[in-house]
């Protein structure tokens, strides 16, 4: 299999599955002397790792951070780190019963035709389990940006058709959904818990903002900082789409209303979302994604077997009714591991 890995001049390799006996991430290009710890590492884990409230899934994976290589006394060496996430509460035998049936939503028929064999259990390397190694990946790249000052926040903008009408910053890790509207956050709350009482589940939308990133970062043409961060959104599995800025509101404005006038101080606004031709203006990096309900859901469903039988499933096991409270730190971790690259590669321009 390849396509495990991510980044050029900060380069990931993910491994594990989601009923494995870990998951974890081999890290080239940490700066020697970076100090960082697995404490640093084990708050972005907190905040993914599973159990957290009614609306995530019920699975208890305490995501403790072991750092296996790449750190002497507190400090990067420059060589390759290794992160391992040892997993605790595997259950595979739930998924016995449609070992050999596609579930609708999940990656069961394509893998098969690709590899000629899958690990039904909890989706094996297709299961969003392995977005925990993203997330210490991240928590690395993090602390190294916020040496340039640099900072990343997302937060879940609507649920099930739910929208944010404000924004509060301050507000997003004191509700369990991490809506930045604290009169909309209840409201998303209420509609998780209703389809999850009857087996559904529901999408919503992401929004990012990246602050303090200097203009000149990104490549142009195929490499553009956007179309990088696209790339790194769109591999997260329940990720169905992503725009910048004005984003899709763009196609329906005109040319007088998107161009983001400039005076002696900077842009007069951001429509572009922070970047242009591919490469920062210093503005702040904007992007919203949209993420799809969850597919493990226990309702009965059409699908087929193996051999091609009909049938009708209920996916059993525990999931999030919705994922957008728990890819928020995905997110974030991988718009550091972008930011974080795309640096080094700028760095390596002027060496």
């Amino acid at each position: 299999m390849s396509g495990n890995s991510f980044g050029e001049r900060f380069r990931i390799t993910t491994f594990g599955e989601s009923h494995g006996e870990a998951v974890g991430v081999i890290i080239d290009g940490v700066t020697p002397g970076l100090t960082i710890d697995e404490a640093y590492i084990q708050i972005q884990m907190d905040r993914r790792k599973p159990g957290q409230s009614s609306v995530t899934s019920p699975r208890k994976e305490y995501d403790h951070v072991h750092i296996v290589s790449g750190i002497y006394e507190g400090k990067a060496t420059g060589t390759p780190m290794t992160i391992v996430l040892y997993n605790k509460d595997m259950r595979p035998e739930a998924y016995d019963d449609i070992k050999h049936s596609f579930r609708p939503g999940h990656a069961d028929f394509t893998y098969l035709q690709k590899y000629g064999l899958r690990d039904h259990r909890g989706s094996g390397r297709a299961s969003g389990r392995e977005t925990a190694a993203r997330v210490a990946a991240g928590a690395v790249a993090r602390k190294l940006l916020e040496q340039s000052g640099i900072s990343v926040v997302a937060y879940t903008k609507e649920i099930g058709g739910i929208a944010s009408t404000s924004f509060n910053e301050q507000e997003i890790e004191r509700n369990p959904v991490r809506a930045a509207d604290p009169i909309a956050a209840p409201k998303m709350i209420e509609k998780i818990e209703h389809l999850a009482s009857i087996g559904d589940s529901c999408g919503g939308v992401v929004e990012c903002i990246i602050r303090g990133v200097d203009p000149g970062i990104g490549e142009p043409v195929f490499d553009k900082l956007d179309a990088e961060l696209a790339k790194a959104m769109i591999s997260i599995g329940a990720v169905k789409g992503i725009e910048f800025g004005a984003g899709f509101e763009a196609a329906r404005m005109q040319g007088s209303e998107h161009n983001d006038p400039m005076n002696a101080d900077g842009f007069l606004s951001n429509h572009a979302g922070g970047i242009i031709g591919g490469i920062s203006t210093g503005a702040d990096i904007v992007f919203r994604v949209a993420v799809k309900p969850t597919s493990s859901i226990s309702k009965p469903q059409q699908t087929i077997r193996e051999n091609g039988e009909e049938q009708v499933i209920v996916t059993r096991g525990r999931h999030d009714p919705c994922i957008c409270p728990r890819i928020v730190p995905v997110i974030e971790a991988m718009a550091c591991l972008v930011v974080a690259d795309q640096i080094k590669r700028q760095a390596a321009l002027h060496a």
